[in-house]
């Protein structure tokens, strides 16, 4: 069984949106979160979904899963006061519905709604050949590691260089069983996936996504992503 977790159980407070969080603004009259719902409710590999959202907008996101006919999600749960939090609030969610120990789940941000189904397909493979696929991105530009002061102390090797993105995904009992060692730990500051598990000792497998798979987070953020499905739509419209 193949279970996406989306996790929108935040804000948004860098977006400066006035009402609503960020990942129901809408683009092509569409909020966000359905755009990055659909890309897994589509895909053929994808048995169930569960998200957590932002406690207060349950009822609303239970609406618009009705209103886009969104069937595969089987659980909507509370979101936490971090996204560590709002991904095991979900995974936890998971596992009520999990037929298995060989359940895979990719993690996945609710505003980051730029990958293709190839992605989906990718990570999939990964975790059954590998047992986990990081989503990256080749780094473009030269990357700097600085101190406490900023001041350089390293200048890695681009070549040797990744951005991780989303998907980010494992087998369910392997990610549910590092978030249960955090929380016993105390360790509750993990800023995704990757690191929790690298944190582990998981050898992680990197798979390529395509390079707008943006994180939607600030107004930039969202007219790029404005702009890119402007260009996606003219091409299928035009044969660009």
């Amino acid at each position: 069984m193949n279970i996406a977790v989306i996790f929108a159980g935040g804000v948004g407070k860098r977006m400066r949106s006035k009402d609503l969080p960020k990942q129901f603004l809408k683009i092509h009259e569409k909020p966000i979160i359905v755009h990055t719902i659909e890309l897994f409710n589509e895909h053929p590999e994808i048995d169930a979904i569960v998200i957590s959202c932002v406690a207060d907008w349950i009822d609303y996101l239970n609406e618009l899963l009705k209103k886009y006919n969104l069937d595969k999600v089987k659980k909507v749960v509370h979101g936490g006061s971090s996204g560590q939090e709002s991904i095991y609030n979900g995974l936890e969610a998971a596992e009520e519905i999990s037929s298995g120990d060989n359940d895979i789940v990719l993690i996945h941000d609710g505003v980051r709604p730029l990958i293709t189904s190839k992605t989906i397909t990718d990570n999939i493979a990964s975790v059954l050949k590998h047992g986990s696929a990081i989503t990256s991105v080749k780094v473009k530009e030269t990357v700097l590691l600085v101190d406490e002061e900023e001041a350089i102390k390293e200048v890695p090797n681009r070549n040797d260089s990744r951005l991780a993105r989303a998907p980010q995904s494992f087998y369910l009992k392997d990610i549910l069983s590092a978030h249960r060692s955090a929380i016993k730990e105390k360790k509750l500051d993990f800023i995704d996936s990757c690191s929790m598990m690298y944190h582990y000792g998981k050898k992680l497998y990197l798979v390529e996504g395509p390079q707008e798979n943006i994180k939607i987070t600030t107004p930039d953020d969202f007219y790029s992503m404005r702009a890119i499905l402007d260009a996606r739509e003219n091409a299928q419209i035009y044969g660009l």
